[in-house]
């Protein structure tokens, strides 16, 4: 590798690491609809009261999930860069 080419290594692997950070967050908009999609979802078609133990239950289950969902998610991401730069491929 000549001189040159470091910088720009250091520079690539920056900004990888940095678009991964914020991975786990979600926009403000996502967040709100996400809202919407749970509540409706947790109504049961009008079944289950706001507030019930039942609506509770389910809108604990549902943020369970995705988070859930979010850290696998993350989880390949990190494996997938970790695999990146353990096996570079060379042109």
């Amino acid at each position: 590798m000549g001189r040159r080419s470091v910088p720009f290594v250091v520079v690539l692997t920056a900004l990888a690491l940095a678009s991964c950070a914020r991975r786990g967050e979600l926009p403000a908009s996502a967040n709100s609809s996400l809202a919407e999609n749970d509540d409706t979802f947790c109504r049961a078609g009008g079944t289950v009261a706001p507030g019930s133990s039942q609506y509770v239950a389910c809108i604990r289950d549902r943020d369970s999930q995705r988070a859930n969902a979010i850290d696998r998610a993350d989880k390949k991401q990190r494996e997938l860069g970790e695999y990146m730069l353990n096996n570079p491929v060379r042109p």
